[in-house]
Parts: structure tokens; C-alpha cells; sequence
């Protein structure tokens, strides 16, 4: 940390707060999640218009997976936080005895979380409540691809929180870059895989602890014995909420092909019925982030068989909801995570030869399961590697704080939400405290036959 920038400076600042050990109060923690909580409703307006402005969101949209999930967030954590801060007592063995050992929980220190575009600013400030409740301090770098966003934050974080502690860096790779050089007591980085890699190989230079929130195909297994028109309704709303930018929408459809055709008319109805019959002009249907973006998704439907949809619109930068039938598993479509709104439906002459499918590929962040029987059911859990499971919908898992969220293998690394937040940003030290008395010779020197026999009985 030669060079004195403003990253280096923010850094330091924090890195000071945090010695003066004055985020270790649960005072303090609980004034920083209420200040937050009012960041968030004072300005419901302003961070609906930036999401509006950087994904095309719907205020309803906006709403509900963003600013009211971090509201929800906050309530629970402030709920459940002094419980969490206080130490967990557990036995001590008799050779230990009398004593009694227990679990602290303590703040890591100082933190970067580097935030998404797709969910600018639940992915963003989510990590922010589970790093605050643990009592660090904390740095956070938002996306540059959700610049209103971005900015909403950067402006708004120092005028509540506290700013000894907390800090918003904006910028692109090159402050990114300057950020990963710094010795932060933990990283939690939300993307993709090729940065993600990046973000651990930085880490590794002064063993810093990450946690990776990445993605991957999450696969969505329709049963032939399941409610079709419930499970196309659900479908419908996971794979086009925000456009399908949704690192847990799921990014294909393994159905049976006995009931592929009726399946595939009840998405179409679905889709007139939840965005109409011209989803572009919407105002429930959001945009793709940017020019590159909608350029990727486009190359996905070269020499497809499109079954539904493929309509788009430069000038906004939409793609309807599009659904290709039976592409080649080689395919760029069938290889790479999505993250928009065309969807692959690959026909299978079983569930069984779906379950197989998935379990070939790398582990997903999410596995999706329509079907009444309990045996299949009771496969895709028993069977099926993902960083969630959910059955007969998608992605409600999200709704439970009392659930981890987090990937598995090429997924990422590493959970939250909830409790599960506040343990990854906190240290669990062991303690064991012994009395003086009773202070049984027989660990000591010199050794005996009688003491390593009483050894042997004790340990």
C-alpha cells in the first residue's frame, strides 16, 4: 500500500475504525441496520427509478426483489441479532474438567464485497446487512454495468451509515483491480465464473477468505405427472423476471416428451398472460443490461429451432421471451450460463434420463423438480448436486432466511442470507476457561506407568 489513492485511504480509514473496536457493540450494529432499513424506505422512489433506468425493471419488480427483500432482511436479522452475538456454550471433556469451553463469535475485520448488475442493489447491499451485523467494517464496490444504481448508493450510503466504518467505492476493472491488491479480511464477490477466478487468485496473495456467489445452467425438470399449467405458470415467472438476468432462473427445461407439446402451449398462454401478447412493450417486462449483452443472447439464437418468441428490439434493448427446442447439447446455448431470456427445452424419455443429464454437468447454483410422485421427489435430493433444491417451484427458496444460499463445485463457494450471513462474515473462536483447583498431576512430568494408565482411561 505504497501509493496514498483514495481506495488506499477508504481502506486504511476502516481498517483504523475497526482497531478502535467500536463495531463491536451490538449498539452499533443495531444503528447501522436501522439507518439502512431507513436508506431504503426514504428512497424507495430513487432506487426504483435507477432500477428502472438500468435494467427496465417495473416498480413492482423493483419492489419486490430488491428493496423489499432487503427490508425483510433487516427485520429479521435485527430480530435474530442478539442471539447470534452471544457465545454458544458446548461440553468439555472430563481430562478438561473443571473448565467449561464455549464459541465467540467475532467480526472478521474489514470486508470488500463486490456487488452484480443484475440485482444492482439487493446483491450489493444484502452481503452489506450480513457483514454490518457482524460487526465489521465494510467496503463496497457496486457494479459499473448498473451505473444509476451505482451512483444511487455511492450517494446515499455515507449520508446514513456510518462513515468511519462504511465505504462505497465506484468504478470499473482497473479500481476493482486496486481493490484485490488490498489485504481485506474477506472478499464476497457476486458474478461470473471468469472473474470470480479472478477475485480468488488475488485473495490468495495474502490468504484472504472469499466467498463466491457465481451461477451456472440450473436445470428444470418437468414430470409428466405433475400440475402442467401451475408448473408453466412458476416457470414463466422465475425464467422472465428481469428478463432471465437472474443467476437462479431457471436457464433450461428437461421435459418429458409425452407431454412436451401441451406443456409448451400452456408456456405460451402464460406468457400473453403475465406480460401479453407483445411482451417488448411491457411495462412488466424489463431489458437486457446493455449493448453486449443483448448481442450474446442474439448469437444464442443463430440456427435454432425457435418454438416461441425471438422477437427483439435494438432501440430498447429487449428480447421476448423465446424458448428453442431440442438444441444441440454442443451449442453455445446448451454450454454457457444464459443469463437472459431465451430458454431451452430439451425433450427426455424419462425423468430418469434427465436426473442423468444434470448429473454430468457441472453442480448448478439451483435444481428445479416439477412432479406429484415423492420417489422422484425424493431422487432430486437424494441424487442431485446444486447449491439449492427447490420442488414444484422456482426459486422461492430465496423468500426463507432461515435457508443458506449459496453455490457448491462450479457454482461458487461459500453462503448467506440470514444467520447463514452472519456466520460467514464472523470468526467462531473457541474459548476455554479453567479453574485453578484441582490441578491433577498426572500431564506433567515425570512420566509413569501410572499416569499413562490413567491417561489411557481419561482421554
Amino acid at each position: 500500500m505504497s501509493q496514498n489513492t483514495p481506495i488506499v485511504q477508504a481502506f486504511e480509514r476502516l481498517q483504523q475504525t475497526f482497531q478502535l473496536g467500536k463495531t463491536r457493540t451490538y449498539a452499533w450494529r443495531k444503528s447501522q441496520l436501522e439507518a439502512l432499513q431507513r436508506l431504503l424506505t426514504e428512497n424507495e422512489q430513487a432506487f426504483c427509478n435507477a432500477l428502472a433506468e438500468d435494467l427496465g425493471k417495473s416498480q413492482s419488480e423493483a419492489f419486490t426483489t430488491e428493496i423489499g427483500f432487503l427490508l425483510s432482511d433487516i427485520k429479521h436479522t435485527k430480530k435474530h441479532l442478539k442471539q447470534w452475538m452471544k457465545p454458544v456454550r458446548v461440553s468439555t471433556p472430563i481430562v478438561a474438567q473443571p473448565g467449561r469451553s464455549f464459541i465467540q463469535p467475532e467480526p472478521l475485520g474489514t470486508v470488500l464485497i463486490i456487488g452484480a448488475w443484475n440485482y444492482p442493489v439487493q446483491l450489493s447491499l444484502a452481503p452489506y446487512i450480513a457483514a454490518l451485523a457482524a460487526g465489521n467494517c465494510a467496503l463496497l464496490k457496486p457494479s459499473e454495468l448498473s451505473p444509476a444504481s451505482s451512483a444511487l448508493m455511492a450517494s446515499l450510503v455515507p449520508r446514513y451509515l456510518d462513515g468511519d466504518a462504511i465505504s462505497v467505492i465506484e468504478g470499473g476493472k482497473e479500481e476493482a483491480a486496486e481493490l484485490l491488491t488490498l489485504p481485506f479480511d474477506h472478499i464476497f464477490y457476486t458474478g461470473g465464473d471468469r472473474v470470480g477466478k479472478i477475485v480468488m487468485q488475488a485473495a490468495a496473495n495474502h490468504l484472504t477468505p472469499v466467498t463466491l456467489e457465481l451461477g451456472g445452467k440450473s436445470p428444470c425438470i418437468i414430470d409428466s405427472e405433475t400440475d402442467l399449467a401451475v408448473s408453466a405458470r412458476r416457470v414463466v415467472w422465475g425464467k422472465w423476471t428481469n428478463a432471465g438476468q437472474t443467476c437462479i432462473a431457471p436457464d433450461y427445461l428437461l421435459v418429458e416428451r409425452s407431454v412436451t407439446r401441451e406443456f409448451l402451449l400452456l408456456l405460451e398462454q402464460e406468457i400473453a398472460r403475465q406480460f401479453g401478447t407483445q411482451p417488448l412493450t411491457s411495462k412488466d417486462y424489463g431489458r437486457i443490461v446493455n449493448r453486449t449483452h443483448f448481442d450474446r443472447l442474439r448469437g444464442y439464437l443463430q440456427q435454432q429451432n425457435v418454438v416461441m418468441g425471438g422477437q427483439v428490439d435494438e432501440s430498447s434493448l429487449r428480447i421476448a421471451p423465446t424458448v428453442v427446442l431440442n438444441p444441440d447439447i454442443d451449442s453455445p446455448v446448451m454450454q454457457e450460463e444464459i443469463f437472459g431470456p431465451v430458454m431451452p427445452l430439451l425433450e427426455v424419455s424419462s425423468v430418469q434420463e434427465a436426473f442423468d443429464f444434470v448429473k454430468r454437468r457441472p453442480k448448478p447454483l439451483a435444481a428445479y423438480l416439477f412432479s406429484h410422485r415423492q420417489s422422484v421427489q425424493q431422487q432430486i435430493v437424494g441424487e442431485v448436486s446444486a447449491g439449492s433444491i427447490c420442488i414444484n417451484d422456482v426459486m422461492m427458496f430465496m423468500a426463507n432466511p432461515e435457508l443458506p444460499f449459496g453455490g457448491t463445485g462450479f457454482s461458487g463457494m461459500g453462503r448467506y442470507h440470514g444467520k447463514f450471513g452472519f456466520d460467514t462474515f464472523s470468526h467462531h473462536k473457541s474459548v476455554m476457561k479453567r479453574s485453578f483447583w484441582f490441578d491433577v498431576a498426572i500431564r506433567y512430568a515425570p512420566s509413569s506407568a501410572r499416569k499413562r494408565y490413567l491417561l489411557k482411561k481419561l482421554l
